[in-house]
């Protein structure tokens, strides 16, 4: 429960954060100040705090203490071996009057410079390629702060003040984590569409995971990959499920530059080491990635972008992602195009989960021989369609698509999920009721009356490979059978009541009088037209 307090407590503070900005920019543009201000308290803080550590061995009791004692440590002869040593755990080096606290400090005496905090965004990314580039999204100098360089300063100031008061000295990986996932979350509700580049909903990463890592829990040194990772979020997802978070490997590639370093920052602020982050910024589909030692992996997630459009060139045919199936996706389509390449670098006893639109299932020609290949050397193993209206970037309902590499058989189970939600004002949720139901059809693996199908091969043939959910799953509710003579008595129950009330309105009609002889004859003739009616 403390945990949980603490990150609402942090919560609070940061999205306090945001109502600074809120007025001068929109969500998709103000969260990169907001998480790369924050992300850079962070790297300040731990590092404050690595430094006391090795000096005296122990938590410091605030951050002013440790930073007069860094001081203190660079006056004396081993402050380089100190750096040496710092720079082996963080990859980072920091001067003392360029660490938040400093920036905190002068903030609140109005003496603050942003030049300053630039200067100690560039060192972070010179200091190794692992920061390459990382703040490249925050520009301290626009005009979105405000009118001239006072007012673009204040805002900056007024920012750092309020990050200020996070509490990261006492705040663990978990709860500093769970803190950033939230404002992602509330930043994906406020960019509304936008808001597919980088984040998939909680309950739909809960499915694609606990389904992906099922039987690998206590594998050590599991392997996680999403070639269309977002803020990472996805890929964070596994640490949860795991009997061995410390030594998850993560790979993961995200085409929009600013989406890949809010999940390189991610990763840090979750507690991931350095060594376990394997994250490239590159078009997925254009090249493969991972080429190098590490390319097929325990678990693949992913949720990419819906029938995005792809070059489709004929040179992917010799392409080894794509040439076991003879055709490509369509130009217009690529969804099958990410789904080969998620296969592709799964290991034989992995699992894979994606997030497609339905027309995956069902539709021809090209898509269609991919699908029937995939299911002849039975690589789909399950189906589930989604509620609609879950994302923040489309209302389409969406399935998830569970594949394998190799397996003794080729049955598929279908479940039909799209009811199992929460109806909300802007989207769709589905509680954790919900996702649990859906994960133990899901393990039961059986045919379950209007909720799941377990189809063999022969079934799936006899469709024409199609496999459009209500084929194979039946949900179909039937109507009561009405009761005529009950019918006919709630009729003339309704007409008695009717004429009542017309028989009450006409007599305090009559009550009326005026003085305008047109007026009232025009009141007496609509009389008329109601008594005749009663009277039909």
């Amino acid at each position: 429960m403390a945990e949980l307090e603490n990150s609402k407590d942090l919560i609070s503070v940061l999205w306090s954060g945001a109502d600074i900005l809120r007025s001068k920019m929109d969500a998709n543009e103000y969260k990169d100040y907001l998480l790369g201000i924050v992300f850079y308290k962070y790297l300040s803080d731990s590092f404050l705090i690595k430094i006391y550590d090795l000096i005296y061995d122990e938590k410091p009791e605030t951050l002013k203490i440790a930073l007069n004692a860094y001081r203190e440590a660079l006056g004396e002869k081993s402050a380089e071996e100190l750096k040496n040593e710092i720079r082996k755990t963080t990859h980072y080096v920091i001067e003392p009057d360029l660490t938040y606290t400093c920036f905190a400090d002068a903030a609140r005496n109005n003496s603050f410079h942003r030049e300053h905090l630039q200067k100690a965004f560039n060192n972070i990314e010179q200091s190794d390629p692992l920061f390459a580039d990382l703040f490249a999204d925050i520009d301290l100098y626009s005009n979105r702060l405000g009118a001239g360089d006072q007012k673009q300063s204040d805002t900056i100031s007024n920012l750092i003040k309020e990050i200020d008061k996070a509490d990261l000295l006492n705040s663990d990986a978990d709860v500093l984590g769970n803190a950033y996932e939230y404002l992602i979350g509330q930043f994906a509700s406020e960019t509304g569409k936008k808001a597919g580049e980088f984040y998939t909903p909680q309950a739909v990463s809960k499915i694609l995971t606990k389904i992906a890592i099922a039987g690998q829990e206590d594998k050590k040194g599991l392997s996680v990959y999403d070639p269309c990772m977002g803020s990472g979020s996805l890929l964070l997802n596994a640490k949860k499920y795991s009997d061995d978070p410390r030594n998850i490997k993560y790979y993961g590639q995200e085409l929009m530059t600013s989406t890949y370093n809010l999940a390189r920052m991610n990763m840090f602020l979750h507690g991931i080491v350095p060594e376990n982050q394997h994250l490239r910024n590159g078009d997925t589909l254009d090249a493969d990635w991972p080429t190098g030692e590490e390319t097929d992996f325990n678990m693949v997630l992913m949720n990419p972008p819906y029938s995005a459009k792809w070059s489709a060139a004929a040179g992917f045919l010799l392409d080894e992602r794509f040439s076991d199936y003879g055709v490509l996706a369509p130009k217009s389509k690529a969804d099958y195009a990410f789904l080969l390449h998620g296969l592709y670098h799964l290991k034989s006893n992995g699992t894979m989960a994606i997030v497609l639109p339905h027309g995956v299932l069902f539709r021809g020609a090209a898509e269609g021989k991919i699908r029937e290949k995939l299911l002849r050397s039975g690589n789909i193993y399950a189906v589930i369609g989604l509620p609609a209206n879950l994302f923040y970037n489309t209302s389409i309902p969406t399935c998830i698509v569970v594949l394998k590499k190799h397996r003794d058989g080729r049955d598929v189970l279908f479940i039909d999920a799209s009811q199992k939600f929460n109806k909300g004002k802007k989207q769709n949720a589905m509680s954790d009721e919900h996702i649990d139901s859906v994960l133990e059809l899901y393990t039961k693996r059986e045919t379950v009356e209007k909720e799941s199908y377990l189809a063999s091969f022969e079934d799936i043939e006899k469709n024409n490979f199609n496999l459009n959910i209500p084929r194979y799953v039946d949900n179909f509710e039937q109507e009561e059978e009405i009761d005529l003579d009950e019918l006919l008595v709630d009729m003339k129950s309704t007409d008695e009541e009717l004429n009542k009330v017309q028989g009450e309105f006409v007599s305090l009609l009559k009550e009326l009088r005026t003085s305008d002889n047109s007026l009232m004859a025009s009141l007496n003739k609509y009389i008329g037209m109601i008594e005749g009616e009663q009277y039909e």
